[in-house]
């Protein structure tokens, strides 16, 4: 199983855009004879400065991850510092083919006791289906963290809306329908001990730039 990378980069003041470039740019994302894989580069939008910008790439091994990614990011000299987390895919993604369509990402986190795991997964993979087709949106993947947190299963979700409208319609159930996928999602919210959210847009999309001055 090939593992996805979380980094996120603090970046000197006004060079988020520069330096997200500059690791897109990289010799081990476009060299295709390496192992890694750039999967998608994000933007704050609300909830992170404006200099923090979010990656996630794919690696064969996790040596692989602390002698060329960290290299990688010590040696562009606009990043002031980062963070990593190495994750394995639970229900989704089921394929490393990453984003490209611009939209609201929500990076979401949370933390839940062992014993509520597999309900916390349950009530995903009951609500997604209902959940994107009403909202136009994506389920991008869940991950879970390799590493413990108090004895907590930490897992990443990442999805996408079409924009932000769409995540505050998405809060407001109207039809039953909805209020069923509402009422699974809520449930999963109260299972967990901590959750935290924040959005974001891709920049590594390949239809629409986004140039808004979000945060």
């Amino acid at each position: 199983m090939r593992l996805y990378v979380h980094s996120r980069i603090h970046c000197s003041p006004r060079t988020w855009d520069a330096t997200a470039t500059e690791i897109a740019s990289a010799d081990i994302f476009i060299n295709k004879s390496n192992d890694a894989k750039l999967y998608g580069i994000w933007r704050s939008q609300i909830g992170l400065p404006r200099d923090t910008i979010t990656i996630i790439s794919l690696w064969p091994t996790a040596e692989a991850i602390d002698e060329t990614l960290n290299q990688v990011f010590r040696s562009i000299n606009s990043i002031k510092n980062f963070e990593t987390n190495i994750m394995v895919p639970t229900v989704r993604p089921q394929s490393p083919i990453p984003p490209v369509t611009q939209g609201n990402y929500a990076f979401r986190w949370f933390e839940t006791p062992k014993e509520y795991f597999d309900e916390f997964i349950h009530l995903c993979v009951e609500a997604w289906p209902n959940f994107e087709k009403n909202y136009d949106s994506e389920i991008i993947g869940l991950w879970r963290l390799c590493d413990k947190v108090n004895e907590n299963i930490k897992t990443l979700l990442l999805t996408r809306r079409p924009n932000l409208a769409m995540w505050e319609r998405s809060k407001i159930p109207l039809t039953d329908e909805e209020k069923e996928v509402r009422r699974k999602l809520s449930k999963r919210y109260d299972l967990c001990s901590w959750t935290n959210v924040y959005t974001t847009t891709l920049l590594t999309a390949n239809d629409v730039s986004d140039t808004v001055r979000w945060s």
